[in-house]
């Protein structure tokens, strides 16, 4: 089952949405999360911002990890350092004459 709200504004007594009329109405460009699909979409600015505040959300957890495994990495210290990798002794190669 499908819910769709009505179009009316609480910010104007709940009368019919002016659409581009008002300043409020945005337009919200970027890829869904989920799927990757690209989204290009009009709506209230008060309406997106549910899923403006998920998104942000999501993103300070994506920032938490990454400090986190930066942390772990700086505590090591320089034991944690990675080896370069082990190139074999040169052998001199005859000269062409």
């Amino acid at each position: 089952m499908q819910i769709t709200a009505k179009p009316n504004c609480p910010l104007d007594g709940f009368a019919p949405c002016r659409k581009l009329d008002c300043g409020w109405f945005i337009q919200l460009r970027g890829t869904h999360p989920n799927t990757g699909e690209p989204i290009d979409e009009w709506g209230c600015a008060m309406a997106w911002q549910p899923i403006l505040m998920i998104e942000t959300a999501q993103q300070q957890r994506q920032t938490g990890a990454a400090l986190e495994s930066l942390r772990n990495l700086l505590v090591r210290g320089p034991q944690a350092q990675i080896e370069p990798p082990y190139h074999a002794p040169l052998q001199e190669i005859g000269t062409c004459d």
